[in-house]
């Protein structure tokens, strides 16, 4: 199977989907493209249906938290000050090509992204498991709740002002015979590594 030209795939997304196409760029050998939350649902059917793309496989999902980009990228990768986005990473077996899309959240302290499990029904555990780690929540999802994290946990450890250690810890109480939450006793605390410089490398005694 041949696979398609990128720039004969860009011509055809931006045939499909127009404006919606918030920013395009070349990463790791695959074509991005960033979409705002409000255009996902449709982007979604027309990335899926539309006979010039037949993106019909939804391999990943994930979340991410751009909180620590800084203005410098946040500008480059044009977020326009949304914290959350999801990035679904798509494959048209017709066509032998995939495509990254970048969803970007609009509202930073719910953020909120339409499921697409009726589009690609694998989403259904990929958008809990973003929900349990990063709080977005999926509109539409038949079942959304937590997937990794237990069900008494409390924040979403992907975020990043969520700390290291955690807020509670969990531990089994022989005289309650059951497990029990009690506050962390780990002391917060930054590990530095040793790092060895490049012109020492290899070097036994550096």
């Amino acid at each position: 199977m041949q696979t398609i030209n990128q720039e004969v795939i860009f011509e055809a997304l931006r045939n499909a989907l127009g404006e919606k196409i918030v920013d395009h760029r070349m990463q790791h050998g695959e074509l991005t493209i960033t979409i705002d939350a409000i255009d996902f649902l449709v982007v979604s059917r027309l990335l899926r249906d539309d006979s010039a793309l037949r993106f019909d496989t939804l391999m990943d999902l994930c979340g991410i938290d751009y909180s620590t980009f800084g203005d410098e990228l946040s500008t480059k990768y044009r977020l326009r000050g949304r914290r959350f986005a999801v990035i679904y990473h798509l494959l048209s077996v017709e066509k032998n090509q995939r495509l990254r899309v970048r969803v970007l959240a609009e509202d930073n302290e719910l953020p909120t992204v339409d499921s697409v499990t009726d589009i690609w029904p694998v989403a259904n555990w990929f958008e809990r498991e973003a929900f349990d780690l990063y709080g977005i929540i999926f509109a539409g999802h038949p079942d959304l709740r937590r997937i990794l994290t237990d069900y008494g946990f409390i924040g979403n450890p992907f975020r990043k002002d969520f700390p290291i250690t955690g807020y509670v810890e969990m531990r089994y109480d022989a005289d309650q015979k059951r497990v029990v939450y009690q506050p962390v006793t780990i002391d917060p605390r930054e590990i530095t590594p040793h790092v060895i410089r490049e012109e020492f490398y290899g070097d036994r005694e550096s």
